[in-house]
Parts: structure tokens; C-alpha cells; sequence
């Protein structure tokens, strides 16, 4: 039994130890890969590099272009469009980081992670803003009427900074029309263009 005891006892330390070796094995191997895909990336992008070449910059474009793609897929549509001042700043910041990993200016991978923060605190207070009116007119403003049945509200014209041109410009434009009598309400809307409802005479 104390023999029989001892092989079995012997041959799980045999398995045991190949098990060991193995994982040991195996996480070298792994290692060794990721090590090999670091040398590459810093070769190709330049992340070492004082001066990039033409080489780094294109592939550099590659990628970030890439990413910029999956940004705009993750990211509220809105944004794309300009929708709001609030969806404007976003582009206008997005643009700027991500050129900044494309020439250099930055580091590479840090930047991208800016970029990515940025899209995603954009989503979430987007999301915040459809549950709470109070939120989404802190960041978004709020419309202006300036035109109610015919007449035109001038307190509200000069807090828009808006001359009286630049609202027959407006009528002009989506109604076609010379003057205000038509016009049921007019607002200035929070991305900046002026809507416009006409009457519905009887």
C-alpha cells in the first residue's frame, strides 16, 4: 500500500509539475508575444522617435483615422452635426487632440485616451440631459421668442444680438417672406438658426 501510495503520489507531482511548467510556458510565450507587438508599434508609430518620418506620419493617419471612426460610432450623433454650441465644442476638441497624436505634439497613446474620455463624458451628459430639462438647459441654453402673432419681442431681438436684418434674412430664407405679419411665432433655436411658424389664417 506505502508503495502503491508513493508511485501515485509520485506521478501527481510528475503532472503537477508539467502543469507548471506549462502555464510557465505558456506565459512566457505570451509575454514574448506582447513584447514583440510593443517593438513593432514603437518602430511604426515612432513613439521613440525625437522627429517623425514620413513612414510614422502616415501610418499614424492610419490609425488615428480608425479611431476617429469609432469615436463618431460611439459617440452621440449629434455632435457630427453641430447640433448645439455644447455639440460644436465637442468636434472643435476632438479635432484638436487627435490631430495632436497624428503630428506628434502629443504622446500617442495618452492622447487617444483623451479622446475617448471626451467622446464619452459628451454621451453621458447627453444622456443626463434627456432625463433632466434643468441639466440640459444649463448646457444646451435655451430657445428665444422673437416674434409672437406679428410682433416682434425687440427686448429679446437685442439679447440674441440680433438685428432686424438678420431676422428678415431668416423669414426670407425659410418662408419666403418679406416681413413679419405672417408669422405666428419665431424663435431663436438653441443651435443658433431661427424656426418659424406661420399663421394659419381662416
Amino acid at each position: 500500500m506505502r508503495a502503491i501510495s508513493f508511485a501515485s503520489a509520485s506521478v501527481i507531482d510528475a503532472v503537477g509539475t508539467e502543469g507548471v511548467r506549462y502555464r510557465s510556458s505558456d506565459w512566457q510565450w505570451r509575454l514574448g508575444m506582447y513584447e514583440e507587438l510593443a517593438i513593432w508599434m514603437t518602430w511604426t508609430l515612432g513613439l521613440d522617435e525625437d522627429e517623425l518620418g514620413i513612414r510614422h506620419m502616415a501610418v499614424r493617419a492610419i490609425v488615428v483615422f480608425a479611431f476617429a471612426v469609432m469615436l463618431v460610432r460611439l459617440g452621440s450623433k449629434r455632435f457630427i452635426s453641430g447640433n448645439t454650441a455644447y455639440d460644436v465644442i465637442l468636434g472643435v476638441m476632438l479635432g484638436s487632440i487627435i490631430s495632436r497624436a497624428i503630428t506628434g505634439q502629443s504622446a500617442f497613446l495618452p492622447t487617444l485616451c483623451a479622446a475617448l474620455v471626451i467622446v464619452f463624458l459628451h454621451r453621458l451628459f447627453s444622456r443626463i440631459a434627456v432625463g433632466s430639462d434643468a441639466f440640459g438647459t444649463l448646457i444646451k441654453g435655451n430657445t428665444s421668442l422673437l416674434v409672437r402673432d406679428g410682433e416682434v419681442d425687440w427686448d429679446a431681438m437685442k439679447r440674441s444680438n440680433l438685428s432686424r436684418n438678420d431676422l428678415l434674412e431668416a423669414l426670407r430664407l425659410r418662408e419666403n417672406l418679406s416681413d413679419w405679419e405672417k408669422v405666428k411665432e419665431a424663435r431663436l433655436e438653441r443651435n443658433g438658426e431661427i424656426s418659424v411658424i406661420l399663421r394659419q389664417d381662416p
